[in-house]
């Protein structure tokens, strides 16, 4: 008789449900942060700066600038922080890089997770809710200096328009009905889009309130990353509408740049 495979799951396995994190932690696979007693105070890790999402007539669209920061070094002038986390959704991470990568991972798989097993899609509110879960489970780490705060935007077939949702470090989900921001340049980003986003505006029109809201964060704040033309570094901003979500192209975004630098000297 053949045997199963150590790694098989036994009738006797507990059920955890829809949950992929609850299946690891019902199997004793769950990963386990080991913290210091004491705040880390020489660590120092790459920090993600300044996102932001915005609500217009046909969906959301989020975005965020490229660079991260060491200290007082910039550590990556091109990395990523907004990312699709599934047909109808984005998440946009602020903090420490390689956790909100590794957070984003783990939320992509999830919801992939219960769409498998219950054979349909969470509902937008339902992962802004997990969303929040993710984020209080890294509690401990944030004591320690290695904070995460995601932003998450979706088009929400239900109600028939985009959301956008922020985060606090302790896990607290809050409904933005225009737009909102995190990071280190959401301060002077919030600034910007108060005068000059409207409700009802067109897709185009907010892409440039998001691009001008980038270029006024990295005018002031120096952990934050404008559009840098000469290098070719450009903000990622990604739509959600009825028809899923896209990625805005480097052609477009270069016009809407260019033009936003121009304006705001």
């Amino acid at each position: 008789m053949t045997e199963l495979p150590q790694w098989g799951l036994s009738l006797g396995a507990p059920t955890p449900g829809a949950s992929f994190s609850d299946l690891l932690e019902s199997l004793g696979l769950a990963p386990e942060w080991k913290v210091p007693a004491s705040p880390a105070r020489e660590l120092h890790a790459p920090e993600g700066t300044t996102v932001l999402a915005s609500r217009y007539r046909g969906g959301v669209i989020i975005g965020g600038d490229r660079q991260a920061t060491e200290g007082h070094l910039i550590a990556h002038r091109r990395i990523r922080k907004v990312y699709p986390s599934d047909r109808m959704s984005a998440v946009a991470v602020a903090g420490t890089a390689g956790l909100a990568l590794e957070m984003v991972r783990l939320f992509s798989v999830e919801l992939e997770h219960y769409e498998k097993i219950e054979g349909s899609m969470l509902s937008l509110e339902g992962k802004a809710n997990f969303l929040a879960r993710l984020v209080r489970a890294q509690l401990p780490l944030a004591f320690q200096g290695l904070a995460v705060v995601p932003l998450f935007a979706g088009y929400d077939r239900r109600a028939d328009l985009g959301r956008v949702y922020t985060f606090d470090v302790v896990g607290g989900r809050y409904e933005e009905h225009d737009y909102g921001a995190a990071g280190s340049g959401a301060v002077q980003a919030r600034a910007y889009l108060r005068t000059a986003w409207r409700p009802q505006m067109s897709e185009d029109q907010i892409i440039e309130r998001i691009m001008g809201a980038l270029v006024a964060a990295a005018d002031v704040d120096v952990a934050t990353g404008g559009p840098d033309l000469r290098r070719g570094i450009l903000p990622n901003l990604v739509v959600i509408d009825r028809g899923g979500v896209r990625e805005i192209s480097d052609d477009h975004l270069t016009e809407v740049a260019t033009t936003s630098m121009r304006e705001g000297r």
